[in-house]
């Protein structure tokens, strides 16, 4: 399973709201400058998130986009959800679709375990969370206070 860049670039928009102080709208021009993000492809991405609740577009002079819930009330996991739709690692898991080898399937279950682990960290990871591990805009990522290339998982 691969994450794909359109959650990525929601992840890092919402990290770079929370960074405001709370209600303090930003334009989607200088979120795409700061998180190095095609403006079009943000704009796309956060129509997403504000229609599922995550965010709030507001119109005219000083508008822009702001966070519709505490940092510490928004979930990787909605995040996720609100760009791709329901979680689902396998064919089989997924919502809407029967799969034929469900029962008694070895593959089935573990995918299974695998995708409740993943919805698990996903669901308990918040923005606020993100926000602490996050490096400010040039510096790259952190894992644990030390600058790498992937952001390891939330561990409490």
């Amino acid at each position: 399973m691969q994450i794909t860049r359109a959650v990525e670039y929601g992840a890092m928009g919402l990290i770079c709201l929370a960074r405001r102080g709370p209600g303090e709208t930003v334009l989607l021009e200088e979120i795409s400058q700061e998180e190095s993000i095609p403006a079009s492809f943000l704009g796309k991405i956060f129509q997403q998130m504000s229609r599922a609740g995550l965010v709030r577009s507001i119109r005219g002079t000083g508008g822009g986009v702001t966070l519709a819930k505490a940092p510490e009330q928004i979930t990787l996991l909605e995040i996720f959800e609100a760009i791709e739709g329901p979680m689902a690692l396998q064919r089989c898991l997924a919502p809407t679709v029967t799969c034929e080898r469900q029962e008694g399937c070895a593959l089935c279950g573990v995918f299974e375990q695998a995708q409740d682990q993943v919805k698990e960290v996903f669901g308990r990871t918040t923005v606020a969370d993100l926000l602490k591990r996050h490096a400010a805009p040039g510096q790259g990522h952190r894992r644990g206070g030390a600058a790498v290339g992937k952001l390891s998982p939330v561990v409490e």
